[in-house]
């Protein structure tokens, strides 16, 4: 007997990883919003090399920010998963951040935010720079 595959509807339980990426970086802009950052750039993405989540001021300081989240921890925390890789890849995308915009002598730091789902609430924490 065969079935019938239905489609998924948008009204499903069902998330991409791209819309569960879209939602923790619309609560981590959230965060950075009620802190006073001013948000400049979301997804920035420097040719193949890679993204940074958001581009954010803190005051005169141009924060790149890195948001990570999980379900569930059976592959590790949040923070665990910016590896030395991830690390050198944000660093190569900040440099092209920089040089597209042509910016000189602007102070600079790496920020991440991590969201836990794993736990209700869920937990949010915001690493002040974390990346060096």
């Amino acid at each position: 007997m065969r079935h019938k595959q239905e489609p998924i509807s948008k009204n499903s339980n069902f998330k991409s990883t791209r819309e569960k990426g879209n939602e923790a970086e619309d609560t981590a802009v959230e965060l950075l919003l009620g802190k006073g950052y001013q948000i400049i750039k979301r997804n920035f993405i420097y040719g193949r090399i890679g993204e940074i989540d958001i581009v954010a001021k803190d005051g005169n300081i141009l924060v790149f920010v890195e948001v990570k989240s999980r379900k569930t921890n059976e592959y590790g925390s949040p923070l665990e998963s910016v590896t030395p890789k991830k690390q050198k890849i944000l660093r190569r995308v900040a440099e092209g951040y920089y040089y597209i915009n042509k910016l000189n002598d602007v102070e600079s730091r790496f920020d991440i935010i991590t969201i836990d789902y794993s736990v209700k609430p869920p937990t949010i924490e915001h690493l002040i720079n974390a990346i060096w």
